[in-house]
């Protein structure tokens, strides 16, 4: 009896403790399911209004014309209700339009009300900002190291180059000439090389539509002089290389000086292709005179600057700002965007952000620091991107040294920002930054938040990011 009474008592304490480890996991088994039932019905929410903005665009108060939250019942395909989602909804605005939409969806099951997931998505245009780099022609990298995607519409040359993201083109295959350094001319794949994580490269891709990230500049200098900062073409006929020198202060201003003259005897070969390297190729980038015109605070819900000429743009941004150089009053007339100096971010959290729309080029100065810093979205929307190769025996103009980039390029025509084997005759002699020496970073702060008006990949509103709250 007294074993019985023992090993009764030691079996009946585990058939206790299995029991409740059973029902615990039975019931943790039970939260769990639950959990995935309230992140359905959050995610539920998100399809729902992603749906109702495709049908009733920029409307924020799903159809009641006051503010929420806005809780609906979700039906299962049998016609229960498995619960509820609770939708919030935050329209980004920038000088009085929409830019994006946040949505925050609650989800609750009905069998389990204590037990919710949160989710949030942000509605957009997809922009430009979600690439390091969009080209719209054949372009070669020798060194350089990338981070984040990359397209070209023509094709890709890729020699001891790294990348930790996708790279596509649009060929699947094209000529190689002596420019891209094959000789004699040969047909090679849409991307080609010795660079690195080469699995990572896809080619033939869609088109990168440049129409599509074509931005109406006269809507936008509308907004600029009613709402932002607007600066007239003082450039003329007869001396077209004008226009204003911008430094950002860093506390949100900018100071703003007319460029009066020019340098105009430096002779240089045209990044963009424009001309030979002739006597008539001039440089026009290097400011001898300016008057100062003064210090203007950005606008903090409209920072969108139209300068209708020409601008060197240099100095620290501490906010989301948009500057664009066109002109749109005379047709034929292109200016161009210098970058003479370092331009920086304050903070790179994503509250500061710049995107420079030139409608022509965007041109590294010859003059630049040795080691230059470009903070930026960068878009030249009918040039290029880079620095032009400056005349050989003018040497305090060839040799640079690191070029650090955060941010993205978009160049229509090749860009360019280091020439070999041009001075001399020879492979030793270079000029500008050269490829291995480019430190390319992909702004993830800002792609999914770009400074207002950032040019867009398409026209179609979608979930540019998304995370799970809770």
């Amino acid at each position: 009896m007294l074993l019985v009474i023992i090993f009764g008592g030691i079996f009946f304490t585990l058939l206790i403790a299995l029991s409740g480890f059973v029902l615990s996991e039975n019931h943790a088994q039970d939260v769990t399911q639950q959990h995935a039932v309230a992140f359905n019905i959050a995610e539920a929410g998100l399809d729902h209004y992603r749906w109702y903005l495709s049908h009733f665009p920029g409307d924020i108060t799903d159809g009641t014309g006051h503010p929420g939250p806005y809780t609906s019942t979700y039906i299962d395909p049998e016609g229960s209700a498995l619960g509820t989602y609770s939708l919030s909804i935050v329209g980004n605005s920038a000088c009085g339009v929409i830019q994006s939409i946040d949505v925050t969806s609650v989800g609750t099951p009905s069998a389990a009300p204590t037990i919710s997931s949160t989710l949030w998505a942000r509605y957009a245009q997809p922009s430009v900002a979600r690439y390091s780099m969009i080209v719209n022609a054949s372009t070669w990298f020798d060194g350089t190291i990338f981070h984040g995607p990359m397209h070209s519409n023509g094709g890709l040359r890729m020699d001891s180059t790294q990348n930790n993201a996708p790279v596509t083109s649009s060929l699947s295959s094209w000529s190689c000439d002596p420019s891209f350094g094959c000789s004699p001319t040969k047909t090679v794949p849409g991307i080609f090389g010795t660079g690195a994580n080469q699995n990572l490269w896809n080619f033939p891709t869609p088109q990168t539509d440049f129409t599509a990230i074509a931005t109406s500049f006269s809507s936008l200098k509308t907004i600029a002089q009613t709402s932002g900062l607007y600066f007239p073409r003082i450039s003329t006929t007869q001396k077209p290389y004008l226009g204003y020198h911008l430094l950002f202060n860093g506390d949100g201003t900018v100071t703003v000086k007319k460029v009066t003259a020019v340098n105009t005897s430096l002779m240089s070969l045209p990044v963009d292709g424009s001309t030979g390297f002739s006597s008539t190729a001039r440089d026009y980038s290097l400011i001898t005179s300016e008057t100062l015109l003064g210090t203007y605070p950005i606008p903090a819900n409209c920072g969108v600057i139209f300068v209708e000429d020409n601008a060197w743009i240099e100095g620290a941004v501490s906010s989301k700002v948009t500057l664009i150089a066109a002109n749109v009053t005379t047709q034929g007339i292109y200016p161009n965007i210098v970058l003479p100096n370092n331009l920086t971010y304050t903070a790179f959290d994503g509250s500061a952000g710049l995107t420079a729309i030139a409608s022509r080029n965007i041109l590294i100065g010859p003059n630049t620091p040795q080691n230059l810093t470009l903070d930026g979205i960068f878009v030249a929307q009918s040039g290029a991107f880079g620095r032009n190769l400056y005349d050989c025996s003018t040497s305090a103009y060839q040799y640079r040294g690191t070029l650090s980039m955060l941010g993205t390029i978009v160049s229509r025509l090749r860009q360019n920002n280091y020439w070999i084997g041009v001075c001399n005759g020879g492979q030793g002699s270079w000029s500008g930054y050269p490829d291995s020496k480019w430190n390319f970073v992909f702004d993830r702060q800002n792609s999914t938040n770009p400074p207002p008006f950032t040019p867009t990949t398409s026209t179609q509103w979608q979930f540019i990011d998304w995370l799970q709250k809770q």
